[in-house]
């Protein structure tokens, strides 16, 4: 039976100190952490021995453990936690109530210390970490955050990954084997072959897709003006895709687009990869199996499609890089007055793909989960504003003034290797997936 995901909120102290100001602060740290989800559980009271905190911990099958010294408490309290669960831990400081020249209410700070020296000599991972009050909104974004990242590696554990056929030459990038996915990511990896669904398109008559056909038809500008034929193939593979994903539990997919589809079936995918993206299925093109990884993330954070794209131009006197694809961007990302246009392929030649510039937005997030050198996986991010601007190029296109030195970025990440696909978040999810990496004990390209 899948276990419910869960937090666990375990204030740890001694009774030496000043209790009425523990117990204000033990109060204040539950209201908080209710306000921000209904998956944790809480002690009935502040945890003030280690037999409290044993007793606790038995009834708690946490996957984040949100530590705070609501007092001082020794390196054996930490030690507990450490031996008894295995699951990333915030550990909380909380600030002085008082400094007025009496009494030392709290400690928090010392016991904090006591508590990092024994997670870091149990633990390799970087250690999550946050200073101060419940009502300080540092405080209140830091658990929220940590608390979003925790759910994203549950939701991985839980995860299927589907790979649709190969990556083309020279894009060996995006290849994933399943136990390397399973092991670093917790998520599954299966495998099928681009003409497995190629051929179940084929077996559709033009009355099996008239739906599927009506829903495109909904979504799109144009696709009434795309060859009869490649308008009713597009419908068959849309369909076949959908169903593939649906009777899987797939909530990812990489597939494989040229050239097979333009070769062996006459029409692209792109569009259909568009419309998984739209019903919140992460789907990238080229199979770029990482790509689709990062996509799912963004999309779980912000709970709205992704763009994933190229870089494909900079500008340094607007401070912006333009991300470009094919045609495969949702629907729903493209910009108002244009819609989601329909055109054919920007090389090929053949229809339907989308052919738009996408919404602006305030905050989006650039990222991308890749790998050095050395074959460690790593995460790319980095913050800007996608901009109120017209399709670039043929495909899909979206153009972010960088928050950082546009020029900076670009010329770091080619020296360091990262690799030609990126995905672009619609909002600032960038605190949640440092906090992300550093539980999944991965290097972070922060900008």
């Amino acid at each position: 039976m899948k276990k419910e995901f869960q937090i666990a909120y375990v204030p740890i102290g001694v009774p030496t100190f000043h209790l009425e100001s523990a117990q204000k602060e033990f109060d204040k740290s539950v209201a908080l952490i209710k306000s921000l989800t209904d998956a944790c559980v809480f002690p009935k009271e502040m945890l003030l021995s280690i037999d409290l905190l044993d007793a606790f911990l038995e009834e708690c099958q946490p996957d984040l453990v949100i530590l705070q010294n609501i007092t001082f408490a020794n390196a054996a309290y930490a030690s507990e936690v450490l031996k008894k669960l295995d699951c990333p831990i915030l550990l909380w400081t909380l600030r002085e109530p008082a400094i007025d020249g009496g009494r030392l209410r709290l400690n928090s700070l010392t016991g904090a210390y006591s508590a990092a020296n024994a997670i870091k000599a149990f633990r390799k991972e970087p250690l999550n970490y946050i200073f101060g009050s419940p009502e300080e909104e540092e405080v209140r974004a830091k658990v929220g955050a940590t608390i979003r990242a925790a759910k994203l590696k549950y939701d991985m554990r839980h995860l299927t990954v589907v790979a649709v056929g190969h990556t083309p030459q020279g894009f060996g990038f995006g290849r994933a084997l399943d136990l390397e996915m399973l092991e670093n990511f917790g998520a599954s990896l299966e495998s099928i072959e681009a003409r497995e669904l190629i051929d179940i398109a084929k077996g559709y008559s033009d009355e099996d897709v008239k739906d599927y056909l009506a829903d495109a038809g909904e979504r799109m500008c144009g696709l009434e003006n795309t060859p009869e034929q490649n308008r009713k193939d597009f419908a068959r593979l849309y369909r076949a895709y959908k169903e593939y994903v649906t009777d899987h539990h797939v909530g990812a997919l990489a597939s494989r687009c040229w050239p097979d589809f333009f070769t062996a079936f006459g029409t692209p995918v792109c569009a259909v990869l568009a419309m998984l993206n739209d019903l919140g299925v992460a789907a990238s093109c080229e199979a770029d199996t990482y790509g689709a990884l990062s996509m799912y993330l963004g999309m779980q954070l912000t709970q709205q499609a992704t763009f994933f794209g190229d870089p494909v131009s900079m500008d340094e006197k607007e401070n912006t890089i333009t991300f470009w694809h094919c045609g495969t961007a949702a629907c729903s990302l493209a910009r108002e007055d244009t819609g989601a246009k329909v055109d054919v392929h920007c090389n090929r030649k053949i229809g339907p793909t989308l052919d738009f510039g996408c919404k602006p937005c305030k905050e989006v997030t650039i990222f991308r989960i890749g790998k050095d050198s050395d074959g460690d996986f790593r995460f790319f991010i980095a913050g800007g504003e996608a901009l109120d601007k017209p399709k670039q190029f043929n495909g899909t296109s979206l153009v972010v003034k960088t928050n950082a030195d546009a020029k900076t970025i670009v010329y770091e990440s080619v020296e360091a290797g990262w690799e030609p696909h990126f995905v672009v978040a619609y909002g600032n999810v960038a605190a949640e997936l440092e906090i992300l990496a550093g539980m999944l004990n991965m290097e972070v390209q922060r900008y």
